[in-house]
């Protein structure tokens, strides 16, 4: 097979590190990852990062568990990070396969990422401020108001792409939706393949649930107490990782393991079911993989690529 890019995307626990690492061993290929929390590297076990051990002897994995908590990593930054690693991985004469959960990190890469200006600090604090102030309807009213199109497209709740989408034109006097409109995609079309992992829901919701509690036994609790100890910026994206908060909650006292192991699953599931409704609607061509299980999945990846078959 010639060195191509591979995009494998899919929901929490769908199991996209293991065909990834299986498509990397088949094709002597080297995984990028694509996941937003595993770029951290003081959260391995709530974000299901493979552990150094159980990448010993694997192909190169690459972007997983290089960024401290206290940062806080952008859809431009890991863009900036990718891009490059994947022209040297296609330069070595391997396949690059992308990996990961992060619907935004694989729309970057085929569709663009707009060229936004920086953000003044002043300028999101009065963002927020309004947005504490009008609440979510007005706040939307008013942002109908320059970019009608976000405030159709963002979804009810969102008050993170809401304030974004109000501050951007707030700072450069463009819309977020004109800024999106200029963009280019970072791959070259035709350069790359896809796959979206979407097994059944209520199997993958079954494997999450389980997931939870086998991190909660293995380290979880933790990760989470070495990150409440340094004292973090509460709005840094680490600290919005799915099972923090929850989890925090029980290390504070404030509730029982028990209850907080329910909470964190709970919203696992509903971040399944956002990760999903996203591909759904955003990768709507891509090729599905509709199992659950390792072997069925490669089963029917090696259909979309039989160069693989042996």
């Amino acid at each position: 097979m010639e060195p191509r890019i591979w995009l494998i995307a899919g929901p929490t626990a769908s199991g996209k590190s293991a065909l990834a690492a299986k498509l990397a061993r088949e094709s002597g290929g080297e995984v990028v990852g694509a996941d937003s929390m595993q770029l951290y590297r003081d959260l391995q076990v709530l974000t299901a990062r493979p552990s150094p051990e159980e990448l010993a002897g694997e192909a190169p994995h690459h972007l997983m568990g290089v960024a401290d908590a206290a940062e806080a990593w952008s859809v431009g930054r890991w863009v900036r990070a990718a891009e490059p690693l994947i022209a040297q991985i296609l330069a070595r004469g391997a396949p690059a396969i992308v990996a990961g959960g992060t619907g935004l990190y694989f729309a970057a890469l085929t569709e663009g990422l707009a060229d936004v200006p920086e953000v003044p600090a002043e300028a999101r604090a009065q963002t927020a401020e309004d947005y504490d102030a009008l609440g979510e309807a007005a706040f939307r009213e008013r942002l109908a108001g320059v970019d009608p199109e976000a405030a159709a497209r963002i979804a009810p709740g969102d008050r993170q792409r809401l304030c974004r989408a109000w501050e951007v034109h707030a700072a450069s006097g463009v819309s977020l939706t004109e800024w999106q409109a200029r963009t280019r995609p970072v791959l070259a079309p035709g350069s790359w393949r896809e796959v979206v992992l979407e097994p059944p829901r209520a199997a993958l919701y079954a494997r999450c649930d389980a997931r939870l509690e086998w991190m909660v036994e293995h380290g979880a609790l933790d990760e989470v107490r070495a990150l409440i100890a340094r004292g973090l910026a509460p709005d840094l994206p680490v600290m919005k990782a799915v099972g923090v908060r929850e989890l925090a909650d029980h290390i504070a006292g404030r509730t029982d393991l028990e209850a907080a192991l329910a909470a964190a699953q709970r919203e696992t599931r509903r971040y399944v079911k956002r990760q999903s409704t996203w591909l759904r609607h955003r990768m709507s061509g891509w090729p599905r993989i509709t199992a659950l299980e390792p072997e069925a999945q490669w089963r029917q990846f090696l259909a979309l690529e039989p160069a693989l078959t042996p």
